[in-house]
């Protein structure tokens, strides 16, 4: 059995990029999240105290995000992913999807992206 909390569309505005117009402006940015984690306290307590506290995890992340100015979107994802994955020993993977919104890019793309998987024993 795989108990999955799943966070989508988190809209975020941050410097990343290598491109010179990337590297002094915002660009819009959304976080997609899977975090698996067993349920069974909470599914039986009802007790938030006993799941992962998704308003930690969405700050966390968010501020990975625009404190980082990050080149790439790997390195973004991997370094989110990462402390995702410290902050609560009880997930046993995170999957992390990055996706630029309208990247600058000459072709018409609306969104550009990387997923990232990191499980508790990598």
């Amino acid at each position: 059995m795989s108990d999955v909390i799943e966070i989508r569309g988190l809209r975020v505005s941050a410097i990343v990029g290598v491109l010179p117009e990337e590297r002094d402006r915002e660009q819009p940015l959304v976080i997609d999240l899977d975090l698996e984690r067993p349920f069974g306290a909470s599914a039986t307590s009802d007790d938030v105290a006993s799941t992962t506290n998704y308003a930690v995890v969405l700050a966390l992340v968010e501020s990975i995000v625009i404190e980082g100015r990050f080149q790439l979107l790997e390195t973004l994802a991997h370094r989110a992913a990462r402390a995702v994955l410290d902050f609560d020993h009880d997930i046993v993977w995170v999957r992390l999807r990055a996706h630029k919104v309208r990247p600058p890019v000459p072709q018409d793309v609306a969104t550009l992206g990387v997923s990232c998987t990191l499980h508790r024993d990598t």
